[in-house]
């Protein structure tokens, strides 16, 4: 007796929100709708036809106007101390795979024990140990 009365009062509540959430949104789309009708620009008739001669004209003076215009200059290229900007990358991206390949091969003068001198471990546990010691990946990879 007592949930049904709990869930006749919920079930009420949630149809009187849910009423009043779209009553709300549907009065919200009237309104805006009655404000674009509203706010609508007059629309200019045309009187006269124009010759495309004059039609010529009017674009060249448009196309004029337009080109003195702030941003319709070609900008500069970009450059860094004089060079143009993506030589500049190509070369930074040129030495940095350069010293990643120089890396790699740069083991033997960057050994922290000499090959053969740890005897408690084999060769194969050695080389698994500073693999996992001495990671030659850059961070992040």
């Amino acid at each position: 007796m007592i949930h049904t009365q709990f869930l006749g009062w919920g079930l009420q509540m949630t149809m009187l929100g849910m009423g009043l959430v779209f009553t709300l949104l549907a009065l919200l789309w009237l309104l805006l709708t009655l404000v674009l009708r509203l706010d609508r620009e007059p629309e200019e008739a045309v009187t006269k036809e124009i010759s495309a001669q004059e039609a010529t004209i009017k674009a060249e003076r448009i196309a004029a106007l337009a080109d003195g215009a702030v941003g319709a200059q070609t900008p500069e290229p970009p450059t860094v101390n004089g060079m143009p900007a993506d030589l500049v990358a190509v070369i930074l991206v040129a030495a940095h795979q350069h010293r990643q390949t120089l890396r790699r091969q740069a083991a033997p003068q960057m050994r922290t024990a000499w090959p053969g001198s740890q005897l408690f471990a084999s060769r194969w546990l050695a080389a698994g140990r500073a693999r996992q010691t001495h990671n030659w990946q850059p961070r992040g990879r």
